[in-house]
């Protein structure tokens, strides 16, 4: 199991992406995939970020795991920061109505677990937990 510990900042999202990057390529994941996943991921540490840390006047890590196995690559992101599951987002209200006259924000945690197999949530504790996987596709025959 890979390991990476960054302060849960704005400039740590690229140290973030770059490890799901390498996660997703070790795993032999392909490029679409990989993307949705990196996506996935990048809401979500935003969403910590932004909401967790930053409005709430906290500070704290994000801790992000990576594991794979024959079947699935697993990633974990783990944060101290307030209670947060990501599937209590609900939609971002105006979706039927052009882009110009929506609402900014809200859309990408709403549509982050839509892009991966599996997004789980718990609160352990004064941490949250979200874990994503991602299914490995069989190798060619």
């Amino acid at each position: 199991m890979d390991r990476l510990t960054v302060p849960g900042k704005l400039d740590s999202l690229d140290a973030i992406g770059q490890f799901v990057l390498r996660a997703a390529g070790d795993a032999g994941l392909d490029r679409r995939t990989s993307y949705r996943l990196r996506l996935a991921v990048d809401e979500l540490a935003t969403n910590i970020v932004v909401h967790g840390y930053e409005e709430a006047g906290r500070e704290g890590p994000i801790v992000v795991w990576s594991e794979v196995d024959e079947a699935e690559l697993r990633l974990r992101l783990e944060d101290s920061a307030a209670p947060f599951d990501p599937h209590e987002a609900s939609a971002p209200d105006g979706l039927d109505r052009p882009l110009e006259e929506r609402n900014i924000g809200g859309l990408g945690v709403f549509l982050a677990p839509r892009g991966v197999d599996e997004l789980r949530y718990e609160r352990d504790g004064d941490k949250n937990r979200n874990t994503i996987v991602v299914h490995r596709l069989p190798p060619p025959v």
